[in-house]
């Protein structure tokens, strides 16, 4: 199994070191195993879990959100349609929210057009 230090996983995900760390300290990051030395050592599971969370953040999701999803998936799969549940709204308020951009961008290109009218 690959093992990672702190900058490899802000390296690969994007994440600052205090980031990292407060994700840990809330719960949404399991807690990562250390060397001997007390130095944070990453899994592939662990990035591969930070990944998840970049998405969700990305798009939005409030860190409670996070968090709920975070329990479900430790709870074990019979909560799967719970976590189904969950991701759907946030996909519906993704939707919502592309389409408002989607109209915004429209706007910017009337503009843009308009200006390039008048040159």
């Amino acid at each position: 199994m690959s093992v990672y230090t702190p900058a490899e996983v802000v390296e690969e995900t994007g994440f600052s070191i205090d980031t990292l760390r407060y994700y840990e300290k809330i719960g949404l990051l399991d807690r990562v195993e250390r060397n001997a030395a007390g130095q944070r050592r990453f899994t592939e599971h662990d990035v591969s879990w930070l990944g998840t969370i970049r998405c969700l953040r990305d798009t939005g999701m409030p860190i409670a959100e996070m968090l709920r999803f975070a329990e479900l998936v430790r709870a074990g799969d019979h909560t799967i349609t719970d976590r189904i549940k969950l991701l759907e709204e946030h996909d519906r308020r993704v939707e919502e929210q592309i389409a408002q951009q989607r109209a915004q961008q429209r706007y910017i290109r009337t503009k843009i057009s308009y200006y390039r009218s008048v040159v």
